[in-house]
């Protein structure tokens, strides 16, 4: 087992609930079984799956809540977005029951992060569970091992059961297993999308588009769908952990583009699994798109488990000056490229002539490490 950089003791507040969500099958179950073996605290633990459970605690009735509650001063509730009102189920705990702890785990958030986070309000802490990071990787590898099995990171992506096998077949045939759950089982268990086969032909176009900005309109027309249709798709898979967007940074100049996003991969296991590529780096003419969707991703990772709230865009200029990473805190605005290949590049200057309050830097297979951990 890998242990995971969430802090659930640090998070847990009295009469408030703990919602742990990511995505599939990175460990959110074992990382909270794992603290319910060590606590002192008398617990249940439930799951969404039950759908005796899940109907009596949809009904959100007092009585039924305190038979579920019982004597117990921890409520665990797994695959909590299966459960319908789930907002108001969980506060009518934190509401009636004094001292009481609740966590709750889920791997989309379709209802879990938005039905729960506006009935919650004031009552909850939020915990995202990514794939595991090159920081948690650090802890079990020497820096040796690491760079050893970094081609493989980039290939096969770094979801638990991934990283532990040593057989590449059985990697390829796993995380493949998990691109079709993960696509497919959160998408139409939610009965939201009827034509799955265009979301798969829609993640194979974004695959390809890494790094690049999107046209939703040039999307339609390559899918046969309307504009709407690709956004709420799209706004589909972000919620279900399957995709990250970032938006176009813009504030003083009128070349700069705004109107466009890029989206990244949570895994690139599940997105070389999508365009059926699992070759060795030396093969292809995609590193640069797997380097930079890998630097982007575990630097969130990073700041997420540090504790450190940041804004990400990228940024680009109707001429092409561009930078793939702005991350904005502190008051300051922090500019990355992301280069495979270790050649220096220089900021453009209107970013530095513009803003005051900014820095530059590359990144590169030579220099990544302080970025990442």
């Amino acid at each position: 087992m890998i242990p995971r950089t969430i802090d659930i003791e640090k998070n847990l507040e009295k009469n408030k609930v703990l919602i742990i969500y990511g995505p599939r099958q990175v460990g959110k179950t074992t990382s909270v079984k794992k603290f319910l073996s060590e606590t002192s605290f008398k617990y249940a633990s439930y799951s969404g799956d039950d759908l005796e459970f899940s109907y009596s605690f949809s009904r959100c009735s007092l009585e039924s809540t305190k038979r579920i509650v019982g004597e117990n001063r921890l409520i665990f509730i797994d695959e909590a977005q299966k459960i319908e009102n789930i907002g108001t189920a969980l506060k009518l705990i934190v509401d009636n029951f004094q001292d009481i702890y609740v966590i709750a785990t889920g791997s989309s958030s379709f209802d879990l992060a938005n039905t729960a986070e506006e009935t919650l309000t004031g009552r909850k802490n939020l915990l995202v569970l990514y794939p595991i990071s090159i920081g948690e990787l650090l802890l079990q590898q020497t820096l040796y091992e690491f760079e050893e099995k970094l081609e493989e990171y980039l290939i096969y992506g770094t979801y638990p059961e991934i990283i532990t096998h040593e057989d590449q077949a059985q990697k390829e045939k796993r995380i493949i297993e998990i691109k079709d759950s993960a696509l497919i089982k959160d998408l139409l268990v939610f009965q939201r999308v009827k034509r799955s086969r265009l979301v798969i032909d829609l993640l194979k176009l974004l695959a390809f588009q890494v790094g690049s900005e999107v046209s939703c309109n040039e999307l339609g027309e390559r899918l046969g769908l309307n504009e709407k249709t690709v956004r709420r798709y799209l706004d589909l898979l972000e919620k279900s952990f399957v995709l990250f967007r970032l938006d176009g940074f813009s504030r003083n100049l009128r070349k700069e583009v705004s109107k466009m996003s890029k989206y990244y991969f949570y895994d690139l296991g599940i997105r070389n699994a999508l365009i059926s590529n699992f070759n060795d780096l030396g093969t292809r003419n995609d590193v640069g798109q797997l380097w930079e969707n890998f630097m982007v991703l575990e630097r969130i990772k990073r700041n997420a488990y540090r504790g450190i709230s940041a804004n990400y865009y990228f940024w680009r200029t109707y001429d092409q000056k561009e930078i793939d990473l702005i991350e904005e805190r502190g008051g300051m605005l922090y500019g990355y490229e992301f280069k495979w290949r270790d050649n220096k590049k220089k900021p453009p200057k209107d970013w530095l002539k513009t803003y005051s309050n900014a820095t530059y830097d590359v990144v590169t297979p030579n220099q990544y490490l302080d970025f990442v951990t």
